[in-house]
């Protein structure tokens, strides 16, 4: 079996292809269950967030074109020409897929790098993917490493200290073209959780007067309540839009709920009052054409990478202690994977010394008939403990040489004692269960 991942992130894709292969969550289970339909898939989960989408697949080596299915799935799904597709995608295999995994989960592969959200979104994932089968004990292993090596991230260095994330960035670029939020006026569009980190840190930086808006009623009232602002009827979302001076936007809408003809009526009623959208969604909610209006400044979140970028540079020291970490984690999860793998070559050579022990038993059955129950007792007892004795050595010979992945010393140890086992096959260094680099 062999680990695939195949994705887009903002590293390798513009937030306009990214938007095209956003899968919601509403549609993250029947997404998760298509693609573990495919032929050679044997566990599988999707990881969607607004800044990547990444296909997690353990693979049988008996199906070879497995592999391309994966890309295929995603150009049949989003209905995207490879030629539009393919210079964007990245892919990892085995030991490799393990580490991106390991340093996705630990925000080290983050637009900002330390940002609390990605291990919360990737937990989602693995949780919607048990939940409808999809996960085996091959990635539910390889996970549970994953979110031990995560936390310990976040415990043991100091990455996440002033902890920033897209909303924190996106509420800095609003205070950087302001100068200050004091007395402006800011509308929330999506009460989800980035919108709440969005007012939360708004009304740090001054921000008095915020207003609320969302689909449900019922969160928009409960974020309002937070933070001492107003609810704005969904309903009536264009028409309470011009008051404010800054909207950040942060909802699962597939299509965009801002667009040009929105905002010529909104500059029409603030008498060309500049407004600022900043828009963390993808899909995108604002329509880049309005950008083009003058008076009205559109950021989306690719936009905010140079702001990331100054965080990143600050966070430099803290993200090669964290990178030294995930590689240690990295590292214990493939040596503890290998030592499970070579507990079938363990039990072949325990089996193999019981069969000795027990021909030279049969061997000398004759001479030991005018023993007592007693003394037979005693003989049994005292073969079993030699044959436990001579066995250490070998035992941790074998479990040593998993740890280093020496195959050739492995090799050795399974030859002396007449065990046919193919140690590659052991050491499994080609997949999930022992990848080397």
């Amino acid at each position: 079996m062999t680990l695939r991942i195949v994705g887009v992130n903002h590293k390798t894709a513009p937030i306009e292809l990214r938007e095209r292969v956003a899968i919601s969550r509403d549609a993250l289970g029947e997404a998760t269950s298509t693609l573990a339909a495919l032929s050679g898939v044997t566990e599988c989960m999707i990881v969607s967030t607004c800044n990547r989408v990444e296909i997690v697949a353990a693979l049988d080596d008996a199906a070879p074109l497995a592999e391309h299915a994966l890309i295929a799935f995603m150009q049949q799904r989003f209905g995207i020409a490879p030629e539009e597709l393919l210079p964007h995608l990245y892919e990892h295999h085995d030991h490799e897929a393990v580490r991106h995994l390991f340093r996705v989960a630990a925000s080290l592969d983050s637009m900002v790098v330390g940002e609390p959200q990605i291990l919360g979104q990737v937990k989602e994932a693995f949780t919607v993917a048990r939940k409808i089968g999809t996960i085996g004990g091959q990635l539910e292993h390889l996970l549970q490493s994953v979110f031990s090596a995560a936390k310990k991230v976040r415990t043991e260095t100091e990455i996440g200290s002033n902890s920033v994330s897209i909303a924190s960035v996106a509420v800095e670029l609003a205070r950087k073209i302001f100068g200050t939020l004091t007395g402006k006026t800011v509308l929330i569009v999506g009460a989800g959780k980035m919108s709440e980190l969005a007012a939360r840190h708004l009304v740090q930086q001054g921000a008095d007067k915020i207003l609320v808006t969302n689909r449900t009623r019922e969160r928009a009232e409960r974020m309002a309540g937070h933070f001492n602002g107003r609810v704005v009827e969904f309903a009536a979302l264009y028409d309470e839009a011009p008051q404010a001076d800054i909207i950040i936007t942060s909802t699962g809408a597939p299509t965009h709920i801002f667009r040009r003809e929105h905002g010529q009526a909104f500059l029409h009623k603030r008498r060309n009052k500049p407004m600022f959208f900043i828009d963390i969604a993808v899909p995108r909610d604002v329509e880049p054409a309005m950008n083009k209006l003058e008076g009205l400044f559109v950021y989306d979140i690719d936009d905010l990478q140079a702001v990331a970028a100054a965080h990143l540079a600050e966070r430099q020291q803290h993200t090669d202690h964290a990178e030294q970490l995930i590689a240690r984690e990295v590292a214990r999860f493939h040596e503890r994977q290998r030592a499970v793998n070579v507990a079938p070559a363990i039990v072949a050579l325990q089996q193999r010394a019981e069969d000795l022990r027990q021909q030279e038993l049969k061997r000398i059955h004759a001479r030991l008939a005018s023993l007592t129950p007693d003394q037979l007792a005693a003989v049994e007892a005292l073969s079993r403990g030699l044959v436990n004795k001579f066995l250490h050595p070998p035992m941790q010979a074998l479990k040593q040489a998993a740890r280093d992945n020496d195959g050739m010393r492995l090799e050795t140890v399974l030859n002396e004692w007449g065990l046919e086992l193919d140690s590659n096959e052991v050491l499994d260094n080609t997949d999930i269960n022992g990848g080397q680099e």
